[in-house]
């Protein structure tokens, strides 16, 4: 657990996100004729740190949501990803934007990964699981309700292994009391591993993203059938 822990160490990073706002024209008076129609498909969001958004690898399209969205169309599942990973985010960060993600998609399944940034700060467990299950009532409050998917993270080494025991158990205590679906751990067989991580040892390489991916269709897969 130690050595898996020890990738939260600097996931503090600096943050950005591009705009959502409707494309316009040059005149100004509508949208851009030439803007896509807008995807009828439900969404499956991912709401996320920058192990979601991708951070370091230039492009978005190699991040896990990707992956999972061409899974998703090998497999004919009609869904579309929405990658809604902001680095350095924390769970409170999360809670605040989460009406906004629901206002502008419909949602079939929400993904949660938030809390490895809390873990960094060291922040109490307690209020880490509160912030998550605001964030969760949030969701249950849309009729007819997402599916939810929670993706466990881990806690800092050096912050002892009490912490760290509760740390790790808000995720599936979360998951049972809210029939949401668990991933174990979203960085298993990633974290440590040199050959997938960037520099920093924290962030997955393209290849990282790979074995993310797949330990994320594990759960996600059954939930689109």
């Amino acid at each position: 657990m130690i050595v898996r822990a020890a990738v939260i160490t600097a996931l503090v990073l600096g943050t950005g996100c591009r705009g959502n706002g409707e494309e316009r024209s040059a005149s100004g008076d509508g949208p851009n004729p030439q803007s896509p129609a807008p995807d009828p498909r439900p969404a499956i969001v991912f709401l996320g740190t920058s192990l979601t958004a991708g951070y370091g690898l230039g492009d978005a399209g190699l991040a896990y949501p990707a992956r999972i969205q061409a899974k998703l169309d090998s497999a004919g599942r009609p869904f579309r990803v929405v990658n809604a990973g902001l680095s350095g985010e924390s769970s409170a960060g999360a809670l605040d934007r989460i009406d906004w993600l629901l206002s502008q998609n419909r949602v079939a399944v929400l993904v949660v990964e938030t809390g490895a940034n809390d873990g960094l700060r060291g922040q109490n467990p307690d209020s880490v699981r509160a912030r998550i299950q605001r964030i969760i009532d949030r969701v249950r409050a849309i009729d007819p309700p997402p599916r939810l998917v929670i993706a466990g993270m881990e806690a800092l080494p050096n912050l002892g292994a009490d912490y760290g025991r509760r740390f790790r158990a808000i995720y599936p205590a979360l998951a049972r009391e809210n029939d949401a679906e668990l991933i174990p751990f979203l960085l298993e067989g990633v974290a440590g591993v040199d050959s997938l991580n960037q520099e920093d040892g924290i962030h997955p390489t393209a290849q990282g993203q790979r074995v993310v991916a797949e330990n994320v269709w594990r759960v996600i897969e059954p939930v689109t059938r």
